[in-house]
């Protein structure tokens, strides 16, 4: 997850510039072997930039989903952006595009966090929370704890999501940084889904992981 950036006077000391951070890039011990990922890239100034956001799964039988957008976002105080763009999810031959609107930035207690806001063509109304901590063990080793929760308003069968609360996962990494531009890492993570989107896609596991930190 990339921070809300401090706010700074435009001008000749604001030159444009670009980050690409591949914030998990990992392999789970679940029955699929799922490979998942989650990475953003930037390119602007401290006030305005535009990111990419994307994140998903696959296993060796091809893509298994992914949510993936593009949005402006802008500086509105030191550490928060405020956010508007698009969304894109696939899930198995399915596909959906919304609307969002989104807030990312850092919370009390350095929680790093984001809320986005959907809506799709169909009148479905989606919330998606996701926040994390690091917790310094030592000035290379770090404790990552991470939660995320999705929530719809009505039922998609076809991309296995129902209405409620429709999924909640949680997570414990601990990293390496050989240097701060590169950390392999081990972790545990647990998903569930609930309600309908349980009916759908039932799911409840804790999984390990080994992956890889990096950006530049």
């Amino acid at each position: 997850m990339v921070l809300g950036q401090t706010l700074h006077a435009a001008g000749a000391d604001d030159p444009i510039r670009t980050m690409f951070i591949m914030d998990k890039f990992e392999i789970l011990n679940n029955d699929d072997n799922s490979r998942e990922w989650e990475g953003s890239f930037y390119v602007g100034y401290d006030l305005d930039k535009l990111y990419i956001y994307s994140q998903g799964a696959a296993t060796s039988d091809g893509l298994e989903s992914s949510q993936n957008d593009l949005v402006y976002s802008r500086a509105i105080a030191p550490f928060w952006d405020i956010q508007a763009g698009i969304a894109y999810d696939k899930t198995g031959d399915a596909s959906k595009t919304w609307g969002e609107i989104a807030i990312a930035g850092l919370a009390p207690y350095f929680f790093e966090t984001r809320a986005a806001l959907l809506i799709n063509s169909d009148g479905n109304v989606g919330l998606r929370l996701d926040a994390e901590y690091e917790a310094l063990i030592t000035q290379k080793l770090i404790l990552t704890p991470s939660v995320e929760a999705d929530f719809y308003t009505k039922d998609d069968p076809e991309m296995l999501i129902g209405s409620g609360l429709s999924s909640l996962e949680a997570g414990l990494r601990l990293r390496y940084e050989i240097v701060r531009e590169f950390a392999p890492y081990v972790g545990v993570t647990w998903e569930k889904t609930f309600g309908n989107t349980r009916d759908f896609n039932p799911v409840d596991e804790t999984s390990l992981l080994v992956g890889v930190r990096f950006w530049f």
